[in-house]
């Protein structure tokens, strides 16, 4: 359980845990078990008193029942996101009661700088209830794969994230193994050979697409409109027409190893035989040697049938599940 959304962070936590397991404790002793001076151990004891998590009896500091305390907590910060969801509501009942006499610059916001596009990114994604939309292209501008955090607590939230990434995205050293981890997460993904710009949409209302300049960096967020509309409708044609990097509906046999699905994700990218031996580590002697097994399994003499036969195999329904690196 973590209690940072009830307003106690990580070193208020613990020594809370410590008291509610080991009981009754003195500064000293805290001080002593978390590798603290007693004047930031009786801060954070008394940081949790006037939570409502401990007591003092004399010098002793006592825990507090968390079903009463935490309760209590629970309780305040519901009402507290009530009353925000209420001005949430009112807010947006006015921006939409506005946007009939808005001009054109009211519905796309130009953001300049690095920061300033990371941050509209971060916020895009925290902010999702239902589901985001995505392209993705080698070279990101503002934020990696690595750096994109919000990306994996919006699938924990059960926000749904479909990406489509760029082909030469997956050339990259260690974005195959990324994406695994992105499909195994929750996302679904698909390739496309090119795309022609990056960008992403929370829940149909809020999009952003980051601008190439030989000047700073930057990215116009676009609000609900026409644009907006064009937008969403070039990912959904674009996600018809993709690729999925996994297939999703069993059709590979079941006893290929995790290389030959690696290398048949590779292959009907249309990777050589030396870049997926260079994206999955291994000698291209190893790669040849597995094609040739797959090529028997299937029960085909040349790689144009094996690719015809794993394409024919893995094709999706247009709808069909097939989410994501950086922007």
């Amino acid at each position: 359980m973590e209690l940072r959304a009830l307003g106690i962070d990580a070193e208020q936590e613990r020594i809370y845990r410590h008291l509610v397991s080991a009981g009754p404790a003195h500064v000293p002793e805290v001080a002593a078990g978390f590798g603290l001076d007693e004047n930031r151990a009786a801060h954070v004891l008394d940081a949790l008193t006037t939570a409502g998590l401990a007591s003092r009896d004399d010098d002793r500091y006592i825990a507090a029942p968390p079903e009463i305390a935490l309760r209590a907590l629970l309780v305040r910060r519901r009402d507290e996101l009530g009353r925000a969801e209420t001005a949430l509501a009112e807010l947006t009942e006015l921006f939409r009661a506005s946007a009939a006499g808005r001009s054109v610059r009211d519905l796309v916001e130009v953001v300049v700088g690095v920061d300033g596009v990371r941050q509209r990114f971060g916020q895009i994604q925290s902010g999702a209830a239902r589901d985001l939309r995505a392209f993705v292209r080698a070279n990101p501008m503002a934020v990696s794969a690595a750096q994109n955090t919000a990306e994996g607590e919006a699938i924990q939230r059960g926000v749904r994230y479909r990406v489509v990434v760029e082909k030469p995205v997956l050339a990259e050293l260690g974005m195959l193994a990324r994406a695994e981890e992105s499909l195994d997460a929750g996302e679904e993904i698909r390739i496309m050979p090119e795309l022609p710009l990056r960008m992403i949409i929370a829940d149909g209302e809020l999009g952003l697409v980051p601008l190439n300049s030989a000047g700073e960096p930057g990215a116009i967020v676009v609000h609900p409109s026409g644009l907006l509309d064009a937008l969403i409708a070039l990912f959904e044609s674009t996600w018809d027409r993709a690729m999925a990097l996994r297939p999703e509906d069993g059709s590979y046999a079941e006893d290929l190893t995790d290389l030959d699905r690696r290398i048949i994700a590779l292959l009907l990218q249309g990777f050589t035989d030396n870049a997926v031996a260079k994206q999955l580590d291994v000698s291209a002697r190893t790669v040849q040697r597995r094609i040739r097994y797959l090529m028997d399994e299937a029960q085909v003499s040349t790689r144009m049938q094996l690719g015809y036969r794993l394409s024919t195999l893995r094709r999706l329904r247009p709808g069909d599940a097939g989410g994501s690196p950086g922007q």
